[in-house]
């Protein structure tokens, strides 16, 4: 009998947007591999899923500069730490990114 496992979907509200961090490849320096703990966690993610934006006093909403699919670099503290479906994935303000990566 086959199990299959659900999969969450997750909307983020207002001005929130959901990112998963864009881990870099493991660094070795002068032939020492540096363990997970302590390692410094990456400042750059891809936004998975975004809110519908920032509201005004007379209920204006104001659409995100952000969108699903962007990379984006963010401040070293920025966001919570979430977990879903087992994967850690943040949650932060679009004011909390410092900007969008482009290639």
């Amino acid at each position: 009998m086959a199990v299959k496992t659900a999969t969450t979907t997750f909307t983020p509200l207002h001005d929130r947007i959901l990112v998963r961090r864009v881990e870099e490849g493991e660094t070795v320096r002068g032939g020492i591999i540096i363990p997970d703990s302590a390692k410094e966690k990456p400042q750059e993610g891809e936004v998975i899923s975004v809110g519908k934006g920032k509201s005004n006093d007379e209920g204006k909403v104001f659409p995100l500069d952000v969108k699903a699919g962007d990379r984006v670099l963010f401040g070293k503290y920025s966001g919570t730490e979430i977990k879903i479906d087992g994967e850690e994935l943040l949650i932060m303000r679009e004011e909390e990114v410092l900007g969008i990566l482009k290639k």
